[in-house]
């Protein structure tokens, strides 16, 4: 039986990646057009890039999951410390993709090469992070934690999951969500 953990983790990843995707993508066509993009979009896709995966996600990962499996399976010691090193500068790095939009947005095209770099570097990179967890560590994770384990992390990933992954988001984010789905191009929104 698969633990419902991997699962929720599965599905915050695809959620993750098609924002990350769907961002790409609105700064590429903007780039193509040389047009100015939404930047209210922009904004609101960065935030939630800041807010769900950085500040919930990882910190389940870093402080839950990653302990245990560093337990039982030691040769997967330095990839969980480069894995809990990319969390540790993610803040860092949306940081560094909001200040290149604000950039863009209020000194222009001038900025724009910077602000396309930026976030393909962040796209780039944050698509490696996940893959390296999904084919390195949720594999040797799913055969070697224990039930204890499982139930714990189970428990634990359940809590704060993501609205993009078709939990209703609490009152608080309801506008954003509903903004970036009705506004993004596809694989997030209708656009």
């Amino acid at each position: 039986m698969r633990p419902n953990a991997l699962t929720v983790m599965n599905d915050e990843h695809q959620a993750i990646a098609a924002m990350l995707r769907s961002l790409s993508m609105l700064v590429a066509q903007s780039h193509r057009t040389r047009s100015a993009p939404d930047f209210g979009l922009l904004r609101a896709m960065l935030f939630y890039l800041d807010e769900f995966p950085q500040r919930l996600h990882h910190a389940k990962e870093s402080q839950l999951l990653f302990p245990r499996i560093r337990l039982r399976c030691p040769e997967l010691v330095s990839v969980l410390d480069r894995l809990d090193a990319d969390h540790t500068r993610g803040e860092a790095a949306i940081r560094g993709v909001e200040r290149a939009l604000l950039a863009f947005e209020i000194l222009g095209e001038s900025r724009r090469e910077a602000f396309d770099d930026a976030v393909q570097r962040y796209v780039g990179a944050y698509l490696h992070h996940m893959a390296i967890e999904e084919s390195q560590v949720l594999p040797l994770a799913r055969d070697r934690l224990q039930q204890d384990d499982w139930s714990e992390l189970d428990a634990a990933f359940a809590s704060n999951r993501d609205p993009l992954t078709g939990h209703a988001a609490p009152d608080e984010y309801r506008a954003l969500f509903s903004r970036i789905v009705a506004l993004a191009p596809a694989p997030i929104g209708l656009g």
